[in-house]
């Protein structure tokens, strides 16, 4: 990867700011998800949209699980929105990108925002297209510097940990990760069960990584049109 941004903290007020200052309505946020049994799941705000993932990515431990385990790899549908990424430490925009790519026709974007500008020109665009398209995009590549300097923490280069997204298209669930060629198909979920599918494929995830506490995972809440 050529170009590179500073990594954006895991803290959902950081992102709110970051993606209502581009055109997201307030009423629709991230918020921390502090466990991911039954009982905490629950107390996550409806609907879910999305599900964000930060964890110490380690490309040789995914390898042997993938394999051993029942992820599919047929062709995801083509109503998923996916990019790849080309720009270092872009994981946590790439994944709001994601997060809100795959649901919005469920968010009314505000017209003429940038957001609502970038789907609009991005929509017919491969995953490389965009990825070329962002990483010429001066306004994202200001909003992500504002954002993550804003942050509690310093934000330093040479971080491990990486981001994904969980979304629920056309009955599936899927794993978008812009640093592999496509998306993960993790079989069928709904609306109403993206949160609990995606905590199943997390818990196994942290399972690989039982040696590291570098974890956080938020929802993408809120009204919906």
């Amino acid at each position: 990867m050529g170009k590179r941004w500073l990594p954006l903290e895991a803290n959902p007020d950081v992102m709110n700011q970051f993606m209502w200052g581009l055109g997201v309505p307030d009423d629709v946020g991230f918020c921390d998800v502090y466990g991911l049994d039954d009982d905490m799941l629950a107390m996550v705000p409806q609907p879910v949209l999305a599900v964000i993932l930060l964890y110490p990515q380690d490309r040789s431990k995914e390898s042997q699980a993938s394999t051993a385990s029942s992820v599919e790899t047929k062709e995801p549908s083509k109503k998923v929105y996916f990019t790849k990424q080309t720009i270092g430490n872009a994981c946590g925009t790439i994944g709001i990108i994601h997060a809100l790519g795959n649901a919005a026709s469920r968010i009314k974007l505000g017209e003429g925002s940038y957001f609502d500008r970038f789907y609009k020109r991005t929509a017919d665009m491969d995953p490389s297209q965009r990825a070329a398209f962002l990483e010429e995009d001066q306004e994202m590549e200001d909003a992500h510097s504002a954002a993550a300097t804003a942050g509690d923490t310093e934000a330093k280069d040479g971080v491990i940990e990486h981001y994904v997204c969980f979304s629920c298209v056309d009955g599936e669930l899927y794993e978008l990760d812009g640093s592999i060629p496509q998306p993960i198909l993790h079989g069928p979920s709904t609306s109403d069960t993206l949160l609990q599918d995606a905590a199943k494929v997390i818990k196994s995830r942290i399972a690989l990584y039982s040696e590291s506490n570098n974890f956080n995972v938020m929802a993408l809440s809120g009204k919906v049109i």
